[in-house]
């Protein structure tokens, strides 16, 4: 018992920290958009993990042709922070769970490939946010 508290201690931290040195008005503009957006083949990100999905979990949908509101996208930001592993994309799940294992990817998402190369403009985009908050 004492063990799974401190495992979860040490999740909570790493969480806490990792959201401090990722840039949330980068994530805003140039992140969260993307789990808005439709995919050919796939349900667009925001689909799945708006629902009851606790790993990572996106604040429901805004109405079509709209966006988050501020409070909304930190609730998102603080999820997809956990998922993330400060200047180094190809350690974070929140790029290896989505990408193909081919590409580099694990196995470790049931929804689908979003991305099929690391070469996707989407995928870089993410990179590039996490990648940057090593500077931080």
């Amino acid at each position: 018992m004492m063990a799974s508290r401190v495992f979860i201690g040490v999740v909570l931290v790493a969480g806490v920290a990792a959201a401090q040195s990722l840039d949330f008005q980068a994530y805003r503009a140039k992140v969260e958009p993307i789990f808005l957006k439709k995919r050919e083949g796939h349900a667009r990100c925001v689909v799945c993990h708006s629902a009851n999905n606790s790993a990572f979990r996106l604040e429901p949908p805004p109405s079509a042709g709209q966006t988050w509101s501020e409070d909304q996208s930190r609730k998102n930001f603080a999820s997809v922070s956990k998922l993330v592993r400060p200047g180094n994309p190809m350690a974070s799940p929140l790029l290896k769970h989505p990408l193909a294992p081919e590409a580099g990817g694990d196995i470790f998402h049931n929804g689908g490939r979003q991305f099929t190369s690391q070469d996707d403009p989407d995928f870089k985009a993410v990179a590039e946010w996490i990648r940057s908050a090593s500077a931080k």
